[in-house]
């Protein structure tokens, strides 16, 4: 399990040695035809700042050759904001006074109704941790009501167990993001004080139970602001390219949120920047190749309209994160603030204006 491989890593060391890398350091693993993730957390260090650009240019020549000129649209579908969790950067944490939303399937279907009709073929099913109200019965019939309109359905909810999981695959779900959040284990309880959320190792080892599962596709990351951002997307290429040995047969996703302002106004510990966030996306491609690098529109126009040149991948669209935003404004709590507000046609434009092709739909689970 993932867990016993990053206790041969301490969170200190790894601080240490990001201090102590050189800039001789980061040209080396520029240069080499295949990186590891000690070459990662080089590249990603203070001291290979001065390399951004040709770090770019190699980021865009690796991923026109795996990805082409296109950008993969999805958009997020907020069933419930129920949450049993009390994370302390989160708009859904439990303590916080609103009313708690639950679709139907009737409104989850007039929700896909609006999105579909937008174009997107690609849906990610979104909700707080409240196992009581959204069991994965509950996301069962969502994804048994939503498999003929959408190519690829994805999840983003509590961690299950394993056979809960096989239970969505055999049902039409095709990928499971789960978000460890921070990798720093003594200091996780702080920002998840109560709630299932709370448990480090059962959430750090989702992914493997998904996996083992039959789930396809898998995403993964880090919420950048809590902790040493450097530090924390370290263990994030870690827990990657583990995945990638052990459960070889599947595809992975690596997404980088930034905090966002939401109710209860938490601050980030560690921001990073824009520039630091263009770093960031580029050492990921030169780890890997393969992996999806998803940005959301927790991210400005501005910055994303460049980022797709450089190794992005997948992006949102058009995005709600309260259950019922789409069919019907209700008004209620976000999760958090969007920053790029852009309907679905104008982020199209977008992408064409710079030379690439949304790709709304690029391929069908096969089924046996």
């Amino acid at each position: 399990m993932f867990h016993d491989t990053i206790r041969h890593h301490s969170w200190d060391d790894v601080k240490r040695r990001l201090a102590s890398l050189t800039l001789n350091d980061a040209i080396d693993a520029l240069a080499r035809p295949h990186r590891t993730v000690e070459d990662f957390l080089a590249l990603v260090a203070p001291a290979a700042t001065p390399l951004l650009e040709e770090m770019a240019r190699a980021s865009r020549r690796l991923t026109l050759e795996r990805f082409g000129n296109t950008i993969q649209l999805y958009i997020p579908l907020y069933l419930s904001n129920a949450c049993a969790n009390a994370c302390v950067y989160c708009g859904f944490n439990s303590h916080n006074r609103f009313r708690r939303v639950t679709l139907t399937l009737d409104e989850i279907k007039a929700e896909s109704a609006v999105i579909a009709a937008w174009g997107f073929r690609h849906v990610l099913l979104v909700s707080g941790e409240a196992p009581a109200r959204t069991p994965a019965a509950y996301y069962e019939s969502a994804i048994r009501a939503l498999r003929d309109t959408f190519s690829h359905i994805a999840i983003e909810v509590q961690p299950l167990e394993r056979d809960e999981y096989a239970q969505l695959a055999g049902a039409g779900l095709d990928c499971v993001c789960v978000y460890q959040e921070t990798y720093n284990e003594q200091r996780y309880p702080l920002y998840h004080p109560r709630g299932r959320k709370a448990d480090y190792a059962y959430r750090l080892e989702t992914p493997e139970r998904a996996a083992s599962a039959g789930v396809q596709k898998l995403g993964i990351g880090a919420l950048l602001g809590l902790e040493d951002w450097r530090v924390d997307s370290f263990f994030t290429a870690l827990h990657l390219k583990y995945l990638e040995r052990v459960h070889w047969r599947g595809k992975y996703s690596v997404s980088l949120p930034r905090l966002r302002p939401h109710a209860g106004g938490f601050m980030p510990n560690d921001p990073i920047s824009d520039r630091e966030m263009v770093q960031l996306i580029c050492a990921y491609r030169l780890l890997d190749q393969e992996v999806e690098i998803s940005i959301s529109t927790r991210e400005s126009r501005t910055f994303r309209d460049h980022v797709m040149l450089l190794g992005a991948t997948s992006m949102s669209a058009g995005s709600s994160t309260e259950p019922g935003g789409y069919a019907n404004q209700r008004n209620g709590l976000e999760q958090f603030a969007i920053n790029d507000d852009r309907p679905p046609r104008e982020m199209v434009e977008a992408i064409r204006a710079r030379g690439y092709e949304p790709v709304w739909k690029d391929w069908d689970a096969w089924m046996a």
